[in-house]
C-alpha cells in the first residue's frame, strides 16, 4: 500500500514540475522575455514557501557538526534546482510543455541509470540491465514521438 501512495506522490511531483515549467515559461514572456527574472521570482516563491513551512512545522535544527560533516554534493541541490527552474522559464514556451518535460525526464533517467549503476551520491548499487536500457530507450522513443508525430 505504501508503494502505491509513494508512486502517486511521485506522479504528483511530476505534474508539479510540468505546471511549474509552464508557469515560469509564461511568466518569462509576461515580464519582458527575461528567463533570469522569471527564475528569480519563482525561487523567491520557493524561499517564502520553505520559510513558512519551517515557521509552522518547527522541525528540529540539525547540529553544526552534522552540517559540517555532510558531503559536498549534498549542497548542490539548491543550485541545481535553480538551473531547472531557469531551464523551464527559458525553454518551455519555446519547446512546449510536453517536449520540455519529455526531455527533462529523458535526462533524469539517463543520469539516474549512471548514478544507480556506479552507486554514486550514496545510492545503493543497481547495475544497468537490458531491461533498464530498454526502458531508457523507450523514453527516448517517446521523446521522438512527442517531437515529430
Amino acid at each position: 500500500m505504501h508503494t502505491t501512495i509513494f508512486a502517486l506522490l511521485a506522479m504528483g511531483a511530476g505534474a508539479c514540475i510540468a505546471l511549474q515549467a509552464s508557469a515560469n515559461g509564461k511568466f518569462r514572456q509576461n515580464i519582458g522575455d527575461n528567463p533570469l527574472f522569471a527564475a528569480f521570482f519563482s525561487i523567491c516563491g520557493t524561499i517564502i514557501t520553505a520559510t513558512l513551512a519551517m515557521l509552522i512545522l518547527r522541525p528540529p535544527a540539525p547540529s553544526m557538526a552534522a552540517l559540517r560533516e555532510t558531503p559536498w554534493w549534498n549542497w548542490i541541490g539548491g543550485p541545481l534546482g535553480a538551473l531547472i527552474v531557469l531551464a523551464g522559464a527559458a525553454l518551455t514556451s519555446r519547446l512546449g510543455a510536453a517536449l520540455f518535460i519529455a526531455l527533462v525526464v529523458g535526462g533524469q533517467l539517463l543520469c539516474s541509470l549512471v548514478l544507480d549503476h556506479f552507486a554514486l551520491m550514496g545510492l545503493k548499487e543497481q547495475p544497468v540491465t537490458a531491461g533498464r536500457v530498454l526502458g531508457a530507450l523507450l523514453v527516448v522513443v517517446g521523446v521522438l514521438c512527442i517531437k515529430h508525430l
